[in-house]
């Protein structure tokens, strides 16, 4: 294909799902109502996360950042996503296709850093409870995470520019709900193995390497769990940490099976159901699972909506 064509390239179409027309109303509602959720209980975490002096740790602060990374994510993905589903011609700018995929993805490079900041941060916690404090201190827990956000958001950035760059080949159709780099890749007529290697080592050390740390992290803590005399404190470290790793499961298993599988020629439809796994119903999930499982949080949601019902 021709420089000239590539320039006149200045939209995009999103046709994920679209073989099931029936199913779009039923989409447009179901992520309508999980959008709400989101953001309900992310701000709601993230308001409790401020107002309540016991959750002023490492812990919360992580926890903030992670809810409040979740409303942009989402935001930046589900409500173009339902204009598409309503819209006759699911057209997205080529501009705005760029930016929903530099958001998107550097959002998501940065949780997976987030993830491993915080399962260490559980680790200096059960392991070291001494010098946690010490360890954990404010320069520091602050550091990590400006670093988990400049390293996904440097990510992002490298391999959007990449990719938006390369010639099309005049096919303009993305088999897919949102500007996903993967789909994206498929309508470029140039070599891309440029492409593919980067991707492949930002997925190894972006996904793999962080996920072994929270695996290894995770074998030192259930040790010194296990260690704990006291049932009550056994009981404490399980539900301090059993949120996080049932994020972690939800998170990282939906995201090596997008970024890691075999890739097949076409787009199928149970990719697309992952996608929607790991841009929607993960974010709604993170507020209720840390909700559920820390008592902390419950004792400070109460609170906080009971000071505020009673005004």
């Amino acid at each position: 294909m021709k420089m000239g064509n590539y320039s006149a390239m200045t939209e995009f179409f999103l046709v994920g799902l679209s073989q099931y027309p029936e199913l779009q109303l039923f989409l447009f509602m179901l992520c309508l109502i999980m959008y709400v959720i989101i953001l309900l209980g992310n701000s709601l975490l993230i308001i409790i996360s401020i107002l309540d002096s016991r959750l002023h740790t490492p812990m919360y602060f992580f926890l903030g950042n992670l809810s409040f990374l979740d409303i942009c994510y989402t935001s930046s993905s589900i409500p173009p996503m339902l204009i598409i589903f309503r819209s006759e011609t699911k057209s997205i700018s080529f501009i705005g296709c760029a930016l929903q995929m530099v958001v998107s993805l550097g959002l998501g490079s940065t949780e997976c850093v987030l993830l491993a900041v915080m399962a260490y941060d559980r680790y200096v916690a059960i392991c070291n409870p001494l010098r946690y404090p010490i360890i954990m201190n404010r320069v520091l827990y602050v550091h990590m995470a400006a670093w988990s956000w400049i390293i996904g958001c440097l990510n992002s950035l490298v391999q959007t520019a990449l990719t938006m760059i390369l010639p099309f080949c005049g096919n303009n159709v993305i088999d897919h709900l949102t500007c996903e780099i993967l789909a994206l890749l498929k309508l470029i007529c140039s070599d891309i193995s440029m492409n593919v290697l980067i991707m492949t080592v930002a997925s190894i050390v972006l996904l793999v390497i962080p996920l072994l740390l929270i695996l290894i992290s995770y074998v030192f803590i259930l040790s010194s769990i296990l260690r704990i005399n006291s049932a009550e404190g056994r009981k404490k470290a399980f539900s301090t940490c059993s949120a996080h790793l049932t994020v972690v499961i939800l998170f990282y298993g939906s995201a090596l099976f997008m970024y890691m599988k075999p890739k097949s020629k076409d787009t199928k439809a149970s990719d697309e159901i992952i996608g929607l796994s790991y841009g929607v119903v993960t974010p709604m999930l993170n507020p209720i699972i840390y909700s559920l499982r820390n008592k902390e949080v419950k004792e400070a949601v109460k609170k906080v909506l009971s000071r505020y019902l009673h005004l």
